[in-house]
Protein backbone atom coordinates (compact mmCIF):
# COMPACT_ATOMS: atom_id res chain seq x y z
CA UNK A 1 0.00 0.00 0.00
CA UNK A 2 1.97 3.02 -1.40
CA UNK A 3 0.36 5.45 0.75
CA UNK A 4 1.52 3.31 4.33
CA UNK A 5 4.90 3.43 2.83
CA UNK A 6 4.55 6.82 2.35
CA UNK A 7 2.99 7.51 5.08
CA UNK A 8 5.92 5.62 7.18
CA UNK A 9 8.53 7.36 5.40
CA UNK A 10 7.02 10.48 6.45
CA UNK A 11 5.78 10.06 10.15
CA UNK A 12 7.59 7.25 11.71
CA UNK A 13 11.13 7.32 13.46
CA UNK A 14 13.64 4.40 13.35
CA UNK A 15 14.79 3.89 16.35
CA UNK A 16 17.27 1.22 15.51
CA UNK A 17 17.72 -1.62 12.90
CA UNK A 18 15.31 -3.05 14.37
CA UNK A 19 12.68 -0.64 15.92
CA UNK A 20 10.04 1.40 14.33
CA UNK A 21 8.51 4.34 16.23
CA UNK A 22 4.46 4.55 14.77
CA UNK A 23 3.15 5.84 18.44
CA UNK A 24 1.77 8.88 16.49
CA UNK A 25 -0.81 7.33 14.25
CA UNK A 26 -1.33 3.54 14.15
CA UNK A 27 -0.54 2.64 17.85
CA UNK A 28 -1.14 4.56 20.48
CA UNK A 29 -2.02 7.99 18.92
CA UNK A 30 -4.59 6.68 16.04
CA UNK A 31 -4.82 8.57 12.52
CA UNK A 32 -8.84 6.88 11.85
CA UNK A 33 -8.98 8.32 8.72
CA UNK A 34 -5.86 6.60 7.59
CA UNK A 35 -6.70 3.21 9.40
CA UNK A 36 -9.96 3.07 7.92
CA UNK A 37 -8.40 3.19 4.15
CA UNK A 38 -6.11 0.59 5.52
CA UNK A 39 -8.89 -1.87 6.73
CA UNK A 40 -10.94 -1.16 3.67
CA UNK A 41 -7.50 -2.13 1.61
CA UNK A 42 -7.51 -5.78 3.64
CA UNK A 43 -11.44 -6.12 2.85
CA UNK A 44 -10.55 -5.43 -1.00
CA UNK A 45 -7.72 -7.79 -0.32
CA UNK A 46 -9.66 -11.17 1.17
CA UNK A 47 -13.47 -9.72 -0.92
CA UNK A 48 -13.91 -13.39 -2.14
CA UNK A 49 -12.92 -15.68 1.08
CA UNK A 50 -16.30 -15.59 2.95
CA UNK A 51 -14.58 -14.22 5.90
CA UNK A 52 -16.88 -15.34 9.30
CA UNK A 53 -14.53 -13.39 11.81
CA UNK A 54 -11.42 -11.61 12.26
CA UNK A 55 -8.96 -12.57 15.11
CA UNK A 56 -6.06 -9.63 16.39
CA UNK A 57 -3.90 -10.07 20.15
CA UNK A 58 -4.72 -6.80 21.88
CA UNK A 59 -4.12 -3.84 21.97
CA UNK A 60 -2.26 -2.57 18.57
CA UNK A 61 -4.12 -4.52 16.09
CA UNK A 62 -7.83 -3.99 17.50
CA UNK A 63 -8.15 -0.73 15.83
CA UNK A 64 -6.64 -2.08 11.80
CA UNK A 65 -8.67 -5.43 12.33
CA UNK A 66 -11.80 -3.43 13.25
CA UNK A 67 -11.42 -1.17 10.95
CA UNK A 68 -11.34 -4.09 7.98
CA UNK A 69 -14.24 -5.58 9.82
CA UNK A 70 -16.44 -2.46 9.45
CA UNK A 71 -15.65 -3.07 5.63
CA UNK A 72 -16.55 -6.42 6.09
CA UNK A 73 -19.20 -6.49 7.84
CA UNK A 74 -17.62 -9.20 10.20
CA UNK A 75 -17.21 -9.68 14.31
CA UNK A 76 -13.55 -9.22 15.60
CA UNK A 77 -12.14 -11.23 18.35
CA UNK A 78 -8.89 -10.12 20.32
CA UNK A 79 -6.98 -12.42 22.07
CA UNK A 80 -6.24 -10.77 25.38
CA UNK A 81 -2.90 -11.30 27.16
CA UNK A 82 -4.05 -12.69 30.44
CA UNK A 83 -6.93 -14.33 31.91
CA UNK A 84 -9.63 -11.78 33.58
CA UNK A 85 -12.38 -12.32 36.57
CA UNK A 86 -15.06 -12.24 33.46
CA UNK A 87 -13.87 -15.32 31.24
CA UNK A 88 -15.29 -18.11 32.34
CA UNK A 89 -15.61 -21.67 30.51
CA UNK A 90 -12.38 -23.40 28.35
CA UNK A 91 -10.26 -21.50 26.36
CA UNK A 92 -7.73 -21.78 23.87
CA UNK A 93 -4.73 -20.46 24.13
CA UNK A 94 -1.03 -20.37 22.91
CA UNK A 95 1.99 -18.78 24.49
CA UNK A 96 3.71 -15.90 22.55
CA UNK A 97 7.16 -14.38 23.10
CA UNK A 98 7.05 -10.41 22.80
CA UNK A 99 9.84 -8.76 20.58
CA UNK A 100 8.62 -5.72 21.46
CA UNK A 101 7.85 -5.75 25.10
CA UNK A 102 10.63 -8.32 25.81
CA UNK A 103 8.52 -11.03 27.83
CA UNK A 104 6.25 -13.97 26.98
CA UNK A 105 2.01 -14.34 27.93
CA UNK A 106 -0.59 -16.26 26.92
CA UNK A 107 -2.78 -15.61 24.82
CA UNK A 108 -6.11 -16.18 25.69
CA UNK A 109 -9.53 -16.51 23.69
CA UNK A 110 -12.47 -18.11 25.02
CA UNK A 111 -13.75 -21.91 23.14
CA UNK A 112 -17.01 -20.39 22.70
CA UNK A 113 -15.78 -17.03 20.32
CA UNK A 114 -14.78 -19.50 17.68
CA UNK A 115 -15.80 -22.77 15.94
CA UNK A 116 -15.04 -25.30 13.40
CA UNK A 117 -17.95 -23.04 11.08
CA UNK A 118 -15.47 -20.07 11.18
CA UNK A 119 -13.37 -18.55 8.51
CA UNK A 120 -10.37 -16.77 10.51
CA UNK A 121 -8.83 -13.59 9.20
CA UNK A 122 -6.58 -13.13 11.05
CA UNK A 123 -4.73 -9.10 11.36
CA UNK A 124 -2.29 -7.18 13.17
CA UNK A 125 0.13 -4.19 13.13
CA UNK A 126 3.35 -5.63 12.98
CA UNK A 127 4.71 -9.29 12.05
CA UNK A 128 8.65 -9.10 12.59
CA UNK A 129 9.73 -12.61 13.78
CA UNK A 130 6.23 -14.02 13.62
CA UNK A 131 5.93 -15.45 17.22
CA UNK A 132 2.46 -13.54 17.52
CA UNK A 133 0.80 -14.75 14.28
CA UNK A 134 2.41 -18.39 15.18
CA UNK A 135 0.45 -17.76 18.89
CA UNK A 136 -2.88 -16.84 16.35
CA UNK A 137 -2.08 -19.69 14.42
CA UNK A 138 -2.18 -21.96 17.11
CA UNK A 139 -5.39 -21.22 18.69
CA UNK A 140 -7.10 -21.02 15.15
CA UNK A 141 -6.11 -24.99 14.44
CA UNK A 142 -7.13 -25.61 18.20
CA UNK A 143 -10.48 -24.34 17.38
CA UNK A 144 -11.20 -26.09 14.23
CA UNK A 145 -11.50 -22.95 12.24
CA UNK A 146 -10.71 -22.25 8.76
CA UNK A 147 -7.77 -20.10 7.86
CA UNK A 148 -7.83 -17.91 5.22
CA UNK A 149 -5.14 -15.59 5.75
CA UNK A 150 -3.03 -13.27 7.71
CA UNK A 151 -2.79 -9.55 7.17
CA UNK A 152 -0.63 -7.41 8.36
CA UNK A 153 -0.10 -3.23 8.48
CA UNK A 154 3.77 -3.58 8.79
CA UNK A 155 5.89 -6.77 7.87
CA UNK A 156 9.91 -5.92 8.85
CA UNK A 157 10.68 -8.26 6.05
CA UNK A 158 14.37 -8.54 7.50
CA UNK A 159 13.61 -10.55 10.66
CA UNK A 160 11.94 -13.50 8.49
CA UNK A 161 8.89 -14.73 10.34
CA UNK A 162 6.85 -13.87 6.92
CA UNK A 163 9.38 -15.95 5.38
CA UNK A 164 9.24 -18.84 7.79
CA UNK A 165 5.21 -18.52 7.91
CA UNK A 166 5.11 -18.08 3.73
CA UNK A 167 7.36 -21.26 3.64
CA UNK A 168 4.83 -23.29 5.61
CA UNK A 169 1.85 -22.34 3.27
CA UNK A 170 0.37 -19.72 4.96
CA UNK A 171 -1.07 -16.73 3.15
CA UNK A 172 0.33 -13.21 4.25
CA UNK A 173 -0.88 -10.10 2.66
CA UNK A 174 1.42 -7.22 4.25
CA UNK A 175 0.46 -3.47 3.65
CA UNK A 176 4.08 -1.93 4.09
CA UNK A 177 6.77 -4.66 3.97
CA UNK A 178 10.12 -3.01 4.73
CA UNK A 179 13.41 -4.44 3.27
CA UNK A 180 16.04 -2.79 5.79
CA UNK A 181 15.75 0.51 8.27
CA UNK A 182 18.47 2.29 10.12
CA UNK A 183 18.16 5.84 11.85
CA UNK A 184 20.67 7.74 9.16
CA UNK A 185 19.19 6.25 6.08
CA UNK A 186 15.37 5.60 6.79
CA UNK A 187 13.10 3.06 5.58
CA UNK A 188 13.76 0.65 2.55
CA UNK A 189 10.61 -1.48 1.32
CA UNK A 190 10.42 -4.49 -1.10
CA UNK A 191 9.15 -3.61 -4.50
Amino acid sequence: MKALEDKLRREATVLSTDILKVGNFLNQTLDVSFIMEMGKEIARLYTHERVTKIVTIEASGIAIATAAAIHMGVPVVFAKKSRVSTQTGNLYHASVKSFTHGNTYEAIIPMDMLSEKDRVLIIDDFLAHGAALTGLLSIIQQSGATLVGCAIAIEKGFQGGGDKLRAEGVRIDSLARIRSMDPETGIEFYA
